[in-house]
């Protein structure tokens, strides 16, 4: 039997928060049982296994990220918005590693499970809005949302990783970071003439 009060939503915050202290890469069922008090059998009747609790921490995840982004960027537009969406993402990924990580793995999640959780669709809405701002239509505006996704998050990969060793702070090279993408989204290139 179930131990009163666990559930989906507490083994889940709790194996989130272990993420975020072991890495995502390393969270195990037994470690979330340890953390709650329970035997890790009482885990199953509420999680199918570590590949379910992997998908719904990534939900957990990208709800709390999109939030903050939200947050961040409302009422503003520009290299406002971007600044604001760019330093929220950094920030998340830096309270958050684990969770983080899950926001940026491929990982099977449940459809039923992924189809109610609103952070996903969300991320896409606010992403493409902020861009919208910028006057990019498609193909382009996907191309843009590439390019920001590729460099907010080899940013902060690096950044974890210790990749930034050099003397200049790297606070110092994101704000000129996001100064070349705000230049470079007001004068996105044509689409005209696309090398396929």
């Amino acid at each position: 039997m179930a131990r009163a009060g666990l559930t989906a939503e507490r083994v889940t915050i709790a194996g989130a928060e272990l993420a975020d202290e072991v890495g995502f890469d390393r969270l195990t069922m037994s470690q979330v049982a340890r953390r709650l008090g329970v035997k890790d059998a009482s885990l199953y009747a509420h999680v199918r296994g570590l590949e379910d609790l992997r998908g719904r921490i990534a939900l957990l995840a990208a709800d709390e990220k999109t939030i903050r982004i939200a947050e961040a960027t409302a009422g503003r537009a520009g290299k406002d918005a971007l600044v604001a969406f760019a330093d929220a993402w950094r920030d998340y990924a830096r309270r958050h590693p684990g969770r983080y990580t899950a926001t940026q793995m491929p990982i099977e999640i449940d459809p039923e499970l992924a189809a109610n959780a609103p952070g996903p669709r969300r991320a896409v809405e606010l992403t493409y809005g902020m861009l919208r701002g910028y006057g990019l239509a498609e193909p382009d505006l996907t191309d843009a949302v590439r390019l920001l996704r590729s460099t907010f998050h080899g940013f902060v990969a690096l950044e974890a990783a210790g990749g930034f060793a050099h003397m200049r702070p790297s606070q110092d090279s994101w704000v000129r970071a996001l100064d070349a993408l705000h230049v470079l989204l007001e004068h996105w290139p044509s689409s005209e003439g696309d090398r396929t």
